[in-house]
C-alpha cells in the first residue's frame, strides 16, 4: 500500500479557490489511479474526481464539473485538485485514494482503491 497525504485544505468564502495535493511515497504511485472522495458530516462518502496514472482519464462528479480540475503533470509528482467557485455544499473531509488496478470504469467506485490518505477539511462559509 502506498502512504497518501492530502493537503491544501482550509476555511473559505463561498466563491473562493483552493488547491488540494495528493502526495505519495513509493514508486508504485507513477503507476496509480488517484481518486478524490469527500465525506460531510452525516453524509456517506462521495465521488469527486479521478485521473487515470498516465492522465489519459479523468472522471468528475456532475456536482463538481466545471469547478473542479484534476491534474498531476508527471506519474511522480503529486495530483492536484483545483477547487473553483466554492460551494457551501463543497464542506466536506477530502480524501485521496490511489491504486494499481483501477480501469476508467472503475474510477467513480471507493472500492477501487487499496491505499488512502487522512484527508484534509475543506470549510465553505457564506
Amino acid at each position: 500500500q502506498l502512504r497518501l497525504v492530502e493537503s491544501g485544505g482550509g476555511s473559505v468564502q463561498a466563491g473562493d479557490s483552493l488547491r488540494l495535493s495528493c502526495a505519495a511515497s513509493g514508486r508504485t504511485f507513477s503507476r496509480s489511479a488517484v481518486g478524490w472522495f469527500r465525506q460531510a458530516p452525516g453524509k456517506e462518502r462521495e465521488f469527486v474526481s479521478a485521473i487515470m496514472w498516465s492522465s489519459s482519464n479523468t472522471r468528475y462528479a456532475d456536482s463538481v464539473k466545471g469547478r473542479f480540475t484534476i491534474s498531476r503533470d508527471s506519474a511522480e509528482k503529486p495530483v492536484y485538485l483545483q477547487m473553483n467557485n466554492l460551494l457551501l455544499e463543497d464542506t466536506a473531509i477530502y480524501y485521496c485514494a490511489a491504486d494499481l488496478s483501477a480501469t476508467p470504469i472503475s474510477l467513480p467506485n471507493w472500492k477501487t482503491y487499496t491505499s488512502w490518505g487522512q484527508g484534509t477539511q475543506v470549510t465553505v462559509s457564506s
